[in-house]
């Protein structure tokens, strides 16, 4: 096994094993690579670096104690390059990380430390000086080599680009302690400080004895892609709407309630309007649903959803302004039992009975859409936009809770997006292993004889298409402006996006939700792209919400 011999040839107890792996995981496009690399790690690397990736690869990375700033004046220092050349090369090479390991002079000595003992320092650091944090890190370059410096870097910049999943962890994992991957799932999921537990203990404890507030796996559905009649008779499937919220999980367990959001981040002081429900769920209570600015019996705008994210403080006005609610639409665990293996149909009535009890405007229960037939319910799909929904969530009622994306029991039956034609305008380097390929785009909308920025896209062209723009953005740059570059306003493409609002943010007073590319329109002209009157039309359309 090439890749068992690539990792066992490094030392177990120092940073290279981890800066080896990252390597192979950036560069393999394989996933049968890329997992017998991650359960090799895991079963030789030692107990407390183990943990540490299990942290850092599921999104747990620590608090960063040094800034960017900070570190590109250090590298300058280090090297004596001016701010104008450092720009250059931060420029091609489109990471800070891999632009500081690339620049900075060869090591003078090295020191064999393993993974952990970097991040603990580096969390020592917090509260020290600039000049004892200065001292540290340029002490700590001179003794890595090129990729253990990547990987330094990145441990304080923070997010591995590398192609891993918490699937594709998970499974090397449950290959590596033989544990089933859903079972694992949820043993990983939570609150826990991989400084503070180790990896035998975060993957053997029981879940009565775990973190009282710990999330179950969320259960994703897979795009539906043809007409639902292949699935059967439409008795076997449940409808709701699918709603445009935050998708969470509400926890009652030993007297406390906790809210989770998919991206397992504690939000329960974010939505105040929840403490009620403290005193009145029951213990051993988990509901997964949708959390929604909600008032007159209909949810908001997503756009309204989104003055309440991200405040660490709300105040009365936007309470008042933008109620949340949480559409609960599944409900697993009852009475302190893990309920998901039952069919949906019984999760279902013992989550109706549970939301009627309460009778807390906090807590409602999202409803089924009833329908004699697949042609029926196409109909009431179309609806979807007056009922500020995405579209229909088609779920099989025999169906037990999965985790992770699954194909079968779980469709999301979406509306079509809008879109709209629009020419390139500027472009920019991505990142990782794009970083030297224009792959960031900006797009305009005509408005008379000028050309209005209204959105970035990134997302949506194959390889192929990628390498042809970015070969064409080289041969026809207008100017340049640190890392973006003006092109000549000729490629026009078709954005898709689910919904607009009116923005004061952006010079077209609009804003798009979920922008990404189509396609590539080679066949229309500049001359037939969408005006700004288009994109006005379109929010009057969608009801003219503000961001």
């Amino acid at each position: 096994m090439v890749t068992k011999k690539l990792l066992l040839t490094r030392k177990h107890n120092t940073v290279q094993q981890f800066a080896q792996l990252v390597q192979l995981l950036s560069n393999s496009t394989k996933t049968n690579e890329k997992l017998e690399a991650l359960s090799q790690y895991f079963a030789t690397a030692p107990d407390k670096d183990k943990t540490w990736v299990l942290a850092l690869f599921s999104g747990r990375r620590p608090k960063r104690t040094v800034n960017s700033t900070q570190l590109k004046t250090w590298c300058m220092q280090a090297t004596g390059l001016p701010e104008w050349l450092f720009n250059e090369c931060y420029g091609t090479v489109g990471d800070l990380g891999e632009t500081i390991a690339l620049l900075l002079p060869p090591r003078s000595h090295s020191a064999s430390h393993p993974l952990h003992y970097w991040l603990e320092q580096l969390q020592q650091l917090e509260k020290a000086a600039e000049p004892e944090k200065q001292a540290f890190i340029l002490q700590t370059w001179d003794t890595l080599d090129d990729n253990e410096r990547f990987v330094f870097n990145k441990l304080i910049t923070g997010g591995f680009r590398i192609g891993v999943s918490q699937k594709m962890m998970v499974n090397a994992l449950a290959k590596t302690y033989d544990i089933p991957a859903a079972t694992l799932s949820h043993m990983i999921s939570g609150t826990w400080d991989p400084a503070a537990v180790t990896i035998e203990a975060l993957l053997h404890q029981s879940t009565s004895g775990a973190d009282a507030s710990r999330p179950y796996p969320f259960y994703l559905a897979y795009a539906l892609e043809e007409t639902p009649a292949g699935l059967g008779p439409i008795e076997d499937w449940q409808a709701e709407w699918k709603w445009d919220g935050i998708r969470g999980q509400m926890i009652k367990r030993e007297g406390q309630l906790f809210v989770w959001s998919r991206g397992e981040e504690l939000i329960t002081d974010k939505f105040p309007e929840f403490s009620l429900l403290t005193d009145t769920l029951p213990d051993g209570t988990v509901i997964d649903g949708e959390i929604l600015t909600y008032a007159d019996g209909r949810p908001l705008p997503f756009q309204t959803l989104q003055t309440r994210i991200g405040r660490k403080n709300v105040t009365r006005k936007q309470l008042q302004e933008a109620p949340v609610a949480f559409l609960s639409y599944d409900l697993l665990e009852w009475e302190g039992a893990d309920i998901r293996e039952k069919p949906l149909m019984e999760r279902r009535t013992l989550l109706t009975q549970l939301v009627q009890s309460q009778q807390q405007p906090a807590l409602l229960l999202s409803p089924e859409v009833a329908a004699a037939s697949w042609d029926e319910l196409a109909q009431i799909r179309g609806m979807s936009r007056e009922q500020v929904s995405e579209g229909l969530m088609l779920k099989k009622r025999s169906a037990p809770y999965q985790v992770g994306r699954k194909r079968g029991d779980w469709w999301k039956w979406k509306i079509d997006p809008y879109t709209i034609d629009a020419v390139m305008i500027y472009a920019q380097k991505g990142h990782g292993r794009r970083s030297n390929l224009y792959t960031d785009y900006t797009f305009a909308v005509k408005d008379g004889d000028q050309l209005v920025p209204f959105t970035k896209a990134y997302s949506g062209l194959t390889d192929k298409e990628i390498a042809a723009v970015d070969n064409w953005v080289k041969r026809h740059s207008l100017e340049k402006f640190g890392p973006v570059r003006t092109v000549e306003p000729l490629l026009v493409f078709e954005i898709a996006f689910e919904g607009i609002a009116a923005s004061n943010r952006h010079k077209s007073g609009v804003a798009l939700r979920f922008p990404r590319i189509s396609r590539w329109r080679q066949d229309k002209p500049v001359t037939d792209i969408n005006t700004l009157e288009d994109l006005k039309a379109l929010l009057r359309q969608a009801g003219g919400q503000t961001e």
